[in-house]
């Protein structure tokens, strides 16, 4: 399809390397004069902040206390094989033969009781007799003997029949235990001195946690992580699809200021919801009757997954279905001679049917017409009608769920603040943790109530909109009513396109320029509304968005500056993905999504503050940004990084993740961002491309485009002192943060021929995490915006802190927890805290504070758009040409399309 020229409005300066700096990639040999890069480690807490007025709170936090310090775990290696020297899988199995183990042999144990991880690991206090010990175990299964066979041929009868009778049979396997290594208890008591040897302290709490996953697991629960469930109807939330959200408890111990601590907390996975197969079919795939099963789906779906028949009890795994359906499916089935006479037994051939409804008297109904469940072997099948079978409970589903089944969880899952406490409270008094045998041995307690903690609310920033109004937000909210946006850009050549066949193009464009008017921007009437025809609408979604775009091409004298595009579903379009993609690669023009379901000033107002700050505009600043007066960063020129890497659904392990990186620009401002995204290995979560040094000697990585942008919208200065918020990094990744990401952005930037390297500050925010904090006292409504906990409950020894920034207005709110790694630039607590507060308040796309600051919000943002890309060119049915792809190690990854230049320094991800 022919591009758009001409008439469009200038592009902003193309990335271009200023000419008092060198582009030469100088790495091997290094110039003598370039500053060395620096080997990092995180800085310890400097200090607690004081600004704010006081409050009182409740954490899920639960002292223990450790009354025989001087405990000694010993871990053992398990290692489990078959009678024939062949490995066995732990998983599933591993528990039963360890706990039968410990009854055939308990002499061996000295009496000792363990704690064992269902796998490779089982630790105990105080040594075994024996460094090494081989044992032979065995357990009898259960499975129905019977006499005419079973519809899967041969002498295995999976499908028990009224006639069968229960057997068992025995299997024997051997179980080897051997000495691994010493874990002392007491690395826990140091490290609360903040002295951490190794990795001694996560060995130690990693025992405790095992020791609670055991008693778990001997309750019969799912254990997933570090989170438990109970198979308990009341604890089921049904979200459709098949699916049901499951309550349960995480739990897991901490090492804080306070001293060890037990964190409690509600959690929910996801399972198949338990029931007739057939019930789980028609949910799954959202039909009527059976007869509208699509049975290959089916057949994926239901590989794996376990069954319990109705008339016997008995417990299968689903391997497949049967070709034909129950009344056409044959198999061969023996006959015994019942005279004793001995003569070979007859074989006849029988439907599965047949076999169940004459042989073994049981009635069968719609199951007769669709196929049976495979249970048998590859090449030994076993059917089982399907209508005798039903999913057992308690089976995760690992796929991701859709919008609508999201939405449906948070609405049935979310709790209250005051429901939550009462629910934590009631399972740590329940579960008796203290009766535990093995931290009994260790002179473990729990106590029963939440940990009280003093916190801080911190001041909530006050903006500028309009006119250098002042605004003050009121409980982390603002609104722009009576107010104009603070600098609104004006749009005179736009278009709107509908793909949507249920929406008044014509009145949302009228209230649109009603509602910008009031907002002080001035918007034009639209060039042109152009309808999706209804033959079009037939047409895959790439062949829809190009048709449109041809419209646009024919209906306007050259690009428009803006384009409204309307489609009919909020989320989960399949027009999405292939229109910002042609619309911001192909074409370089700014578009806004929207699928209204009602037209309001509200509604509207949000749509206008995306598109003002995509076209270059500024919704609001913070005062103290207005007027220069950020600490540390007004004096000295300041680039704010934030970093995110966005992996492929559950289930896709094929999906390239997305790194994206944003860099703020025009200091001394804080508000405004540029981004940079790249693709990268399958659920890699380290970003490899910050810095990417090609043949011809140029840098094609993130970081140099972000520094040269930080260059030319900053009147020429370059970037002293960066900060860096990283996204989505678990503890043990801090280091890789320090001296993997942080090397490369050095890299970068010396490549751009600096000497000298800039100060760094370094701040891991996570909010995958179970610390909840609640007013004291009773309080019913989620704590304040702007609370802040930076003692007792943080880290000993680390600096971290938690902060609830916004207004949790349903459920519990979840504090980000912040990490510092790294304070070169030299912050004060109570400054670092403010800073990361104001952070929360320059999200141009809302008026509201957001719970985690605004740069990671938009690496966020970025890599979901950028990533719908990916998705739609995997799935697309034409592709032109060869996709670009880069080689990381020896897996081949696909490369994103890069932005067209007339967009790639906005705000695109707004």
């Amino acid at each position: 399809m022919e591009k758009i020229s001409g008439g469009s409005p200038p592009p902003p300066p193309p990335l271009s390397v200023p000419a008092n700096m060198n582009p030469e990639l100088v790495e091997v040999p290094r110039h003598p004069e370039r500053s060395a890069i620096p080997k990092y480690s995180m800085i310890s807490r400097r200090g607690v902040g004081t600004s704010g007025h006081h409050i009182s709170l409740l954490t899920n936090h639960f002292k223990v206390s450790v009354n025989v310090p001087d405990t000694v775990f010993y871990q053992y290696f398990v290692s489990i094989t078959s009678e024939d020297n062949r490995a066995v899988e732990s998983k599933g199995i591993g528990r039963k033969l360890i706990d039968r183990l410990y009854q055939t042999y308990s002499s061996e144990f000295a009496g000792k009781r363990f704690a064992y991880d269902g796998e490779k690991s089982l630790y105990t206090v105080g040594p075994l007799p024996q460094n090494k010990s081989e044992f032979r175990v065995v357990l009898e299964e259960s499975f129905a003997k019977h006499e005419s066979g079973s519809p899967g041929g041969g002498e295995s009868p999976p499908a028990a029949v009224k006639r069968s009778k229960r057997s068992y049979r025995s299997k024997t396997f051997k179980v080897e235990i051997s000495y691994a290594a010493k874990i002392p208890l007491k690395s826990i008591a140091l490290a609360l001195k903040g002295i951490e040897i190794d990795n001694s302290t996560q060995d130690a709490l990693r025992v405790l946690d095992i020791i609670l996953r055991q008693q778990a697991a001997n309750r019969g629960c799912l254990l997933v992580r570090q989170s438990f469930f109970h198979d308990d109807s009341r604890n089921f939330n049904d979200v459709g699809g098949g699916v049901t959200g499951v309550k349960g408890f995480h739990s897991s111990f901490r090492t804080t200021q306070g001293g060890l601590s037990l964190n409690m907390d509600v959690s929910t996975t996801m399972i198949l919801t338990p029931g007739p197969v057939i019930d789980f079919l028609i949910a799954n795939q959202n039909v009527r009757e059976p007869r509208y099963v699509d049975w290959v789906k089916a057949k994926r779906m239901l590989k794996n997954l376990r069954v319990k028949t109705k008339h016997n009890n008995m417990e299968f795994k689903i391997i497949g279905l049967s070709e034909k359906p129950c009344n056409q499916q044959y198999f061969h089935m023996k006959l015994k001679n019942r005279d004793g006479a001995n003569v070979e037994a007859q074989i006849v051939d029988v439907t599965v049917y047949e076999y169940f409804t004459k042989h073994c008297g049981i009635q069968l109904g719609y199951s007769a017409y669709l196929p049976c469940l495979d249970v048998g072997k590859p090449k030994r099948p076993n059917y089982l009608p399907l209508e005798l079978c039903s999913l057992i409970s308690l089976q995760r589903y690992k796929k991701a769920l859709s919008s609508v089944q999201r939405a449906s969880l948070v609405e049935k899952s979310r709790q209250k603040p005051q429901e939550r406490i009462k629910t934590v409270n009631e399972a740590m008094r329940s579960y008796c943790y203290d009766e535990d045998p093995v931290l009994s041995s260790c002179g473990i307690s729990i106590e029963k109530q939440m940990t009280q903690v003093d916190g801080r609310i911190l001041e909530t920033p006050k903006l500028k909109v309009g006119n250098s109004e002042d605004c003050i937000p009121r409980n982390g909210r603002w609104n722009f009513n009576n107010k104009t946006l603070l600098n609104p850009t004006s749009i005179s050549k736009w278009a709107i396109v509908n793909f949507s066949a249920r929406c008044d193009i014509s009145h949302i464009s009228r209230e649109l320029i009603n509602c910008g008017r009031r907002k002080g921007i001035n918007i034009e009437r639209p060039h042109t509304l152009i309808e999706e025809d209804q033959q079009s609408r037939r047409g895959n979604p790439l062949a829809r968005v190009e048709r449109m775009f041809e419209l646009i091409r024919e209906k306007l004298p050259g690009p428009p500056e803006f384009i409204l595009c309307v489609l009919a579903e909020r989320k989960n379009s399949d027009i999405y993905g292939p229109w910002k993609k042609t619309s911001l690669s192909d074409f370089g023009i700014v578009t806004q999504c929207m699928s209204p379901n009602k037209i309001n000033d509200q509604y509207l107002t949000n749509v206008l503050l995306k598109i003002n700050s995509k076209l270059g505009g500024i919704n609001s600043l913070l005062a103290i940004e207005h007027s220069s007066h950020i600490p540390l960063i007004m004096d000295t020129p300041t680039m704010i990084l934030g970093m995110d890497v966005s992996h492929g659904s559950p289930g896709r392990s094929d999906m390239p993740s997305v790194a994206a990186v944003v860099g703020s620009r025009c200091w001394p401002l804080i508000s405004r961002y540029r981004a940079s995204v790249r693709t990268q290995s399958p659920k890699v979560e380290m970003i490899d491309a910050l810095y990417k040094p090609l043949a011809n000697g140029n840098d094609d990585g993130i970081i140099r485009e972000l520094l040269v942008d930080f260059f030319q919208t900053s009147k020429g200065h370059k970037p002293k002192q960066i900060i860096v918020f990283r996204d989505g990094v678990s503890e043990s990744q801090f280091n890789q943060v320090l001296n993997i990401e942080l090397e490369q952005i050095i890299k970068a930037y010396q490549h751009l021929g600096e000497v000298d390297i800039p100060k760094f500050t370094v701040i891991v925010a996570q909010k995958n995490h179970h610390t909840k904090l609640f007013q004291a006292g009773g309080g019913t409504e989620n704590v304040p915006p702007g609370t802040v906990v930076d003692t007792k409950i943080v880290h000993p020894r680390n600096y971290d802190f938690y902060m609830c920034a916004h207004a949790g207005m349903i459920g519990t709110s979840r504090p980000a927890h912040y990490h510092v790694l790294l304070d070169e630039i030299g912050f004060s607590p109570d400054d670092l805290l403010n800073l990361v507060h104001s952070l929360s308040y320059v999200y141009q796309r809302s008026t509201t504070a957001i719970s985690i600051v605004a740069p990671i919000c938009y690496a966020h943002l970025a890599a979901a758009q950028m990533g719908q890309f990916m998705k739609f060119e995997d799935f697309s049915e034409t592709s032109s040409g060869q996709r670009s792809m880069t080689s990381v190690g020896s897996t081949p990854v696909p490369e994103l399309p890069r932005l067209h230049e007339n967009v790639e320094g906005s705000m695109f991800f707004c």
